[in-house]
């Protein structure tokens, strides 16, 4: 008797250990789930994905095009500005970079879902058929651009020159849709457009682009400027769609004295997390300046911004810039591939985030229509004609030339001369 109790204890006290155990691996279980993130169940979920394409679908597939179609879907579900680039992509947008291509000469990015025109590049087709920033390409040659990825409609707009590309635009401002057929051209962008003297010995030198030679150039107009006696300088930044961070720091510290904070970055990774201070040798600092900036305005042209107003270096000028304050990466993959991440956010010296906010100026100036341009333009024309009269000559006939011109009054422009005369005025009247 006493012997099968002793075995029954011992059998009862074996299933209890037993379940013990199994009670206690299932809690280890439990817990570990989320420090493992399950990565491993979902690589096994897409691995059995995978299979059951290969095996059952209408067509044969291969590997890599399954594996390229997963990659693109998952950097566009990351955010806009993500990518994937397969080898022919990549090798494109290292020839972009070169500052020479095939195209029309656009800036793009996907904004709400939508592929939005950031700003045309002056001087390109696209600029002079007249297209502006904010433009929502709804069709290109007739084919929806919904849910298009930037690379696609890169291809889609990119081709020989002289081959024509229509382009269907939904202008909100205007609640317009609008069909543009624009030849292609080569794209060859020079970064300063121009650097001269207005009225007044004040210097103008137009910036289209942030390239590796923007610093040099830009040093090479402002030295320039300054032996043909520069006395106040307007950097003209409209419809600037950015470039290379780095290359907006240099730009920015030319105006800047040494040691003072041009822009910050801030991502997940450690290494990602960037300062850039001001250490340009012989900085531009004893003149009134000027910052010109529109909706075209973006990314690094933000920079520049941000640390020039942040810093009380000078007066910004126009419309509110566009938004774009996140900082890519392009990642190289052993197939010749890449990624193209968002790896950081970038800060102005103040510390504020401008992505999908901009930069609002000091000084609020919308550029006049072109009605409103020609309005204005005749209003001169007949304080002339009534000049002519009281002086006795007539009415002297005008050039059919000079109607034909684009707009020549920039209002904004002018915006900028008259307060920097103000402020040279002011100055002069401390002294």
């Amino acid at each position: 008797m006493i012997k099968r109790k002793n075995i029954f204890l011992k059998a009862a006290l074996l299933l209890f250990i037993i379940a013990a155990l199994s009670v206690g691996t299932f809690i280890f279980a439990k817990d570990d789930k989320p420090q493992r993130d399950d990565i491993y169940e979902q690589i096994e979920l897409f691995a059995n994905t995978v299979s059951i394409i290969r095996g059952d679908y209408v067509e044969e597939v291969k590997s890599k095009d399954l594996v390229y179609g997963a990659l693109k879907g998952m950097l566009m579900s990351l955010d806009s500005h993500s990518q994937f680039l397969n080898p022919e992509d990549y090798k494109e947008m290292k020839v972009e970079t070169e500052g020479k291509f095939g195209g029309l000469g656009i800036e793009i990015t996907i904004k709400d879902g939508i592929l939005t025109i950031i700003s045309p590049i002056e001087g390109t087709p696209a600029f002079k058929a007249g297209l502006k920033p904010n433009d929502k390409v709804v069709r290109i040659d007739g084919n929806t651009t919904k849910d298009i990825t930037l690379t696609e409609a890169v291809k889609k707009l990119r081709g020989d020159p002289d081959t024509p590309v229509t382009l269907t635009i939904l202008r909100e401002e205007e609640r317009k849709v609008l069909d543009f057929t624009i030849m292609r051209g080569i794209i060859e962008i020079k970064s300063i457009k121009e650097a001269s003297l207005l009225e007044d010995k004040i210097g103008y030198i137009r910036l289209v682009e942030f390239q590796e030679n923007t610093p040099k150039d830009l040093a090479k107009g402002l030295a320039t400027l300054k032996s043909k006696g520069m006395t106040g300088l307007i950097l003209d930044l409209r419809n600037n769609p950015g470039g290379l961070l780095e290359v907006s720091a240099k730009v920015s510290e030319m105006f800047l004295p040494q040691g003072k904070l041009i822009v910050s970055t801030k991502g997940r990774v450690k290494n990602q997390d960037m300062v850039y201070k001001s250490s340009y040798s012989r900085p531009y600092l004893n003149f009134p300046f000027v910052l010109l900036v529109n909706e075209g305005s973006a990314s690094a042209s933000e920079i520049v911004a941000g640390a020039i107003r942040d810093n009380k270096r000078g007066i910004i000028v126009g419309t509110t810039t566009f938004g774009k304050g996140s900082v890519q990466t392009v990642i190289p993959l052993t197939d010749g591939s890449a990624v193209r991440l968002t790896t950081a956010t970038y800060f102005t010296p103040s510390g504020k985030a401008i992505n999908n906010v901009g930069i609002v100026p000091d000084v609020v100036v919308p550029m006049m229509r072109e009605v409103e341009v020609k309005a204005d333009r005749r209003q001169e024309e007949k304080k002339e004609e009534i000049k002519e009269v009281f002086e006795g000559d007539g009415i002297k006939e005008k050039p059919k030339a000079e109607e034909a011109e684009p707009r020549t009054y920039d209002n904004q422009l002018k915006s900028a001369i008259d307060l920097i005369k103000g402020i040279k005025t002011y100055e002069a009247l401390k002294k």
